[in-house]
């Protein structure tokens, strides 16, 4: 199935927040879209919502009564729901890094996205939730790379060093944007 443009992913983010906000569920807006809030680059590829664990069954139900098609994959950390234009909405319930608690959604702040206001993921969750989901299998630092270049002025890099430095693949990321200039060594 073709990625979706990134007209549709806004549809499908502005569907599945009206229907967690319908149901009072608490959510923030992580990923891609959170990055492209702040000046990144426009994700092409799906819509994260970071919801708290106990929230995730409902958040699925009201995905569902959005006339969402859902799915409970077997990695058991997200669920997934698909917009009728094919975009894909992750709930996402326990990312690389740790749960989404009430802290969570509670420094995130709320945003202007798409004339839609919703918590926005920090940029320094952004960068810890990605860097830590580099594996050996998937070791691409194409995404990082690019919001390290277009937000570096935003992020605050010693926080994110320090939540994840127990990472060889973040590890190498530092040493890759501080080779490239893009972000300072620490002092």
């Amino acid at each position: 199935m073709p990625e979706p443009t990134f007209e549709e992913l806004l549809d499908a983010m502005k569907a599945g927040a009206g229907a967690l906000q319908r149901k009072e569920i608490p959510f923030v807006l992580g990923g891609g879209l959170a990055a492209w809030a702040r000046g990144g680059p426009k994700s092409q590829h799906d819509v994260d919502f970071m919801i708290r664990p106990e929230d995730a069954d409902a958040a699925l139900e009201a995905m569902e009564q959005a006339g969402l098609r859902t799915e409970r994959p077997p990695e058991g950390w997200l669920y997934k729901a698909w917009h009728e234009n094919g975009a894909l909405v992750d709930l996402i319930f326990a990312p690389s890094g740790g749960p989404i608690t009430d802290e969570t959604i509670d420094r995130a702040p709320l945003l202007e996205v798409a004339a839609l206001r919703v918590h926005v993921f920090t940029l320094e969750d952004v960068m810890t939730t990605k860097l830590l989901a580099l594996t050996e299998q998937e070791p691409d630092y194409a995404q990082v790379l690019s919001y390290a270049r277009a937000l570096r002025e935003q992020i605050h890099w010693d926080e994110v060093r320090s939540r994840s430095e127990a990472s060889p693949f973040a590890r190498a990321f530092f040493t890759l944007v501080e080779g490239l200039g893009i972000v300072d060594p620490p002092a």
